[in-house]
């Protein structure tokens, strides 16, 4: 990446600061009472636990949306922050077993990448995840995958991604 970019030293080439894995469970639990939510809430908390190795914060709502049938400090998804070697164990988990398990994966698409080169990548399913068992999942949910960059182009974050082994499409 210095030969490519002309860094001048070695500092300035981009790296992977952190890792946001967040989930919305707002369809799952609307609509249901805070007895019905709980255990569903629990189990989707125990599986992002196991997926990202670490426990997740909760995030509740900042205004009501009658229409949604959302209050107002309602609990309706969860986040991880992944920093270090959680990290890019997580990311080697990513990259090498759960994306060859998705249906149909072809790869990343380079429209995943914002201006800045953090990449987002949307998952349909957590179970294709290896430490997930199917069979035991009640709530199937999506997860959204933020890897945060320091690039400062869609170019050099497609660049270090993809010399870290991630499955990028080409052009």
């Amino acid at each position: 990446m210095m030969e490519k970019f002309r860094y001048k030293s070695k500092m300035a080439v981009p790296k992977i600061t952190k890792v946001v894995i967040n989930t919305g469970f707002g369809k799952i639990v609307s609509g249901k009472s805070p007895s019905e939510q709980k255990p569903i809430q629990e189990a989707i908390l125990n599986d992002l636990t196991t997926i990202a190795g670490q426990h997740p914060t909760l995030k509740k709502t900042k205004k009501s949306i009658a229409g949604f049938k959302i209050r107002e400090g309602m609990i309706l998804g969860a986040a991880a922050i992944l920093r270090g070697g959680r990290m890019y164990d997580f990311l080697e988990r990513l990259v090498y077993t759960a994306l060859p398990r998705m249906r149909d994966f072809r790869g990343i698409d380079r429209k995943s990448f914002d201006d800045k080169g953090n990449l987002n990548i949307g998952i349909k399913e957590h179970v294709i995840f290896p430490e997930i068992l199917p069979e035991k999942v009640k709530n199937p949910f999506g997860l959204e995958i933020t890897v945060v960059t320091t690039a400062n182009t869609k170019e050099e974050g497609i660049e270090l991604l993809s010399l870290l082994g991630f499955p990028i499409k080409a052009e």
